[in-house]
């Protein structure tokens, strides 16, 4: 259940679908210019938000796009790594993110300050927050920081809940009836039919990001499908015809 009012931005989201703009590093898609073009992309296809990660990213996505734009930093792929100190938030916000994502664990953080001061930050800056959680303390401990709306992110990645086949529907239902912000669902956001089931379990929006953007992967899966249904190669029999 959500809190009305809500911010213009956030009011926007209700029901719709957010698309993730991200490359890996090391890919060949791994471009602000390539990121930018996905982004006008999706939105032309009819996403109402496109969440980004890295400053020059966002910059180039900005000025393409009039939908919201949630941006974040990574740095590393251990512990805290998605916009991890206050300084990383706050260039966010500087460059055009409406929405900051931030890590909203209670785990220490790389320049030793709490979450609630990334929070207070980007409100200054006059941009809102979104809480990356892996469970409901850490939704909660989200909320108490001040951020305007939590996502699961975070399921199956920090210990605490094992990571679901699909998107982890029972932290999100609890999260949904727990919580008076809205609830964003993420991670493992495979089909359409996935993202129905977190509308269903009570998903304020619902954010996808590999299976739209991610052609690597994408193209991973057919492959692997169709290596599943391949049948050896049997030479034909010999009726006898050809003697008869």
């Amino acid at each position: 259940m959500t809190t009305h009012p809500l911010p213009d931005v956030l009011r926007a989201l209700e029901g719709q679908l957010v698309v993730s703009c991200q490359a890996y590093p090391g890919e060949p898609m791994r471009s602000p210019q390539i990121m930018a073009a996905v982004a006008l992309a999706v939105v032309q296809g009819g996403a109402r938000a496109v969440r980004a990660q890295g400053i020059d990213d966002l910059r180039a996505i900005r000025p393409l796009v009039d939908v919201p734009l949630i941006g974040l930093v990574k740095r590393g792929d251990s512990g805290v790594f998605i916009t991890p100190t206050v300084d990383d938030a706050v260039a966010c916000a500087a460059a055009g993110a409406d929405v900051v994502a931030l890590d909203g664990t209670p785990r220490d953080r790389p320049d030793g300050r709490p979450l609630r001061d990334s929070v207070e930050a980007v409100h200054r800056a006059g941009a809102l927050v979104m809480a990356d959680c892996g469970s409901l303390g850490d939704a909660l401990h989200s909320v108490a920081a001040g951020a305007d709306c939590v996502g699961t992110t975070l399921a199956g990645y920090t210990g605490e809940r094992p990571a679901t086949a699909g998107p982890d529907l029972e932290l999100l239902a609890q999260l949904a009836a727990t919580l008076t912000l809205p609830v964003i669902a993420e991670g493992r956001v495979r089909h359409p039919d996935d993202a129905a089931a977190c509308l269903a379990a009570g998903a304020y929006a619902v954010v996808v990001g590999t299976a739209i953007t991610h052609p690597t992967r994408i193209t991973r899966s057919f492959i692997d499908h169709l290596a599943a249904a391949r049948r050896p190669h049997r030479e034909p029999v010999d009726s006898g015809a050809e003697n008869a």
